[in-house]
């Protein structure tokens, strides 16, 4: 029911995700990410606890495969489960137990892994890493970039209706967190959010950071 994609920017370090779905609010399920630590996406039949638990056991210098390898010998109901994880600073771990739905697929290269489920060919994820693969930009941009491209792959075999875009950089909470929960157009929905939130991006960090310096907001109100 979802096709979905994590990446590790090799400029700035940035991790991040996007996601898709025929169910509501798959981005609140389905990725988790922690700065300097690593990205999950956990679909499928989602158990997002089992994200929780990949990000403690990089945090505690596993590699994903090492990771990955220990959660899947267990965890019950795991080949209920299709997982990716990436840290830092190694290779991705992508898993898709044998109980996953319909016609799936994954596909991996150094810092970045896409993977689908219920999908309308097995050529979307390749299609997707392909794609972020030689985009350029900032990584929030590309990783939209590649679920547009997986999108217009075929995407998942119905409609979708919910998408996400995640990205953690140094500061402890994601500098980005955009989710369309609900909608007959999630992903160009979630385009406009980011054309919308982009140029704002690096203010809203430093109204965390240092709120003296912090650019007015431009609103009526905003003395």
């Amino acid at each position: 029911m979802t096709f979905s994609i994590i990446a590790r920017c090799e400029k700035t370090g940035q991790l991040g995700a996007a996601i898709s779905s025929s169910s509501p609010a798959v981005a609140s399920r389905c990725i988790r990410a922690k700065a300097g630590v690593g990205v999950v996406a956990s679909q499928n039949i989602t158990d997002p606890n089992l994200s929780q638990i990949l990000i403690e056991m990089m945090q505690y210098n596993l590699t994903p495969i090492d990771a990955g390898h220990e959660l899947i010998k267990s965890t019950e109901f795991i080949q209920y489960r299709q997982l990716m994880a990436l840290s830092a600073t190694d290779a991705p771990f992508v898993f898709s137990g044998e109980h996953t739905l319909g016609t799936f697929a994954t596909a991996q290269g150094k810092r970045a892994a896409c993977a689908g489920n219920m999908l309308s060919s097995t050529a979307v994820p390749e299609k997707m890493l392909m794609t972020f693969e030689q985009s350029e930009g900032s990584l929030a941009s590309r990783l939209l970039e590649s679920l547009v491209s997986g999108y217009h792959a075929g995407g998942e075999e119905g409609e979708v209706h919910s998408a996400g875009l995640l990205v953690v950089d140094k500061a402890t909470w994601p500098i980005v967190d955009l989710r369309v929960d609900w909608s007959d157009t999630p992903i160009e929905d979630l385009q406009k959010l980011w054309d919308i939130y982009e140029p704002q991006l690096d203010d809203y960090i430093v109204r965390a950071l240092n709120p003296t310096i912090s650019p007015s907001y431009g609103v009526p109100g905003d003395l």
